[in-house]
């Protein structure tokens, strides 16, 4: 087994393993919503507090302190593995990531095309939400799925789900975010420039960049860029150099990733699940999301939009012959895959509650990608076992 092989059997029991919690979680989350502690859950999110003013201020719930700033450890995650995919990884040579990207692309565009042409008369701006791809539950799927799945589909979605969250990010940058305080922004920039010369300096203050993370953090917070992109920031400067002068020496980002990735699979999102998917499951909402063209917006383009736009692409890619292929993949493989990335989930979550300000639509939202991602998680096992067996005979 080579050093990529053996990373990517590490990821995918993680990942497994961290579905379910964050299925567990999600599901509690929908529980206690529905249940006589209700008030207790939705107060407790709201409460909150207010510190500060003029160059130090902030105002947070629980929810706030969830979203922007636990959050901003699992972006910082999905950073360093960036980082990782293309300095060292699956997406390090052109060859390797052109079809990955290819079909992330496809992923991306023909979901948001299907949302806009249901529901972009209601509200527009919810396009991104279908989008996403969550790498945890997606991977962690295939690797329940185990021998059905060809071992080249299973680096191919996890370079796409890589690259689908570099899309997640700028959509969060550049579509959701409004007011900007560009004196902050600024700021912002120069401790990118600051973490930028200690790289080029070799300084290695865990302490430091955690402070100067922190700074990053709240000048983006201030400037009206939503803060957990700080996380992302500092995980893409993450240098991938060895941890020490040991021969056996870890990169960094693998020692991060393995300290990190806990913290992040089995807290942080799980925690995030429970707190934005407490949606009260009354008759009448389940008839508002039934007859919503905002939640068969996000239902249909995570459940047909992912996986054709995914077969699409690579289609069109694979008779272009530009770049690797997966190994042994046909079609109906890729369909399969494709409907993997069509668990949204965390990050379609996420991205709806930026989306939409009116809390009914984010609670659409969050029933159309938690169905949605159910639906894709099973047609995706059940479309595996069938053309497994089919190579069998």
């Amino acid at each position: 087994m080579n050093r990529s092989e053996s990373l990517m059997s590490r990821f995918s029991g993680k990942e497994s393993s961290a579905g379910y919690v964050i299925l567990i979680a999600a599901a509690l989350g929908i529980v206690v919503a529905n249940s006589p502690l209700k008030s207790t859950y939705f107060d407790t999110l709201e409460s909150g507090f207010e510190v500060g003013g003029g160059v130090f201020y902030l105002k947070l719930t629980v929810l706030k302190i969830i979203n922007y700033f636990l959050m901003s450890a699992f972006f910082f995650l999905v950073g360093i593995e960036i980082k990782r995919e293309i300095t060292s990884g699956h997406l390090a040579t052109f060859r390797k990531a052109i079809m990955p990207f290819i079909a992330a692309v496809g992923g991306m565009a023909v979901p948001a095309l299907l949302y806009l042409l249901i529901a972009g008369g209601e509200d527009a701006r919810g396009w991104g939400v279908p989008v996403a791809t969550d790498i945890a539950l997606a991977v962690g799927l295939l690797a329940i799925i185990g021998n059905s799945v060809l071992p080249s589909l299973r680096v191919f979605l996890l370079s796409l789900a890589a690259i689908d969250d570099i899309g997640a990010i700028l959509i969060i940058a550049f579509i959701y975010t409004t007011g900007l305080a560009f004196s902050w922004l600024i700021a912002a920039l120069l401790v990118v420039v600051a973490v930028l010369l200690m790289n080029k300096l070799h300084m290695r203050s865990g302490y430091l960049t955690i402070a100067l993370g922190l700074l990053l953090w709240y000048c983006l917070y201030r400037s009206g860029v939503h803060p957990t992109l700080a996380g992302v920031v500092m995980g893409l400067l993450t240098p991938n150099i060895a941890k020490d002068k040991s021969v056996s020496s870890p990169s960094l980002i693998e020692w991060l990733e393995a300290k990190i990735t806990p913290w992040s699979a089995f807290v942080v999102v799980p925690v995030f699940a429970f707190a934005n998917t407490g949606v009260e499951l009354s008759s009448q909402a389940l008839e508002s999301a039934w007859t919503s063209v905002i939640a068969w917006g996000i239902f249909i383009g995570l459940v047909i939009g992912k996986p054709l736009g995914v077969l699409i692409s690579m289609t069109l890619a694979r008779k272009l012959s530009v770049g690797d292929y997966p190994e042994n993949a046909k079609s109906a493989d890729l369909l399969a895959t494709g409907s993997a990335a069509g668990i949204g989930f965390t990050v379609a979550i996420f991205i709806a509650n930026l989306a939409f300000a009116d809390p009914a639509k984010q609670d659409l939202a969050v029933i159309a990608v938690v169905t949605a991602s159910i639906v894709s998680g099973v047609l995706s096992w059940a479309l595996f076992t069938v053309f497994a067996r089919k190579r069998a005979r």
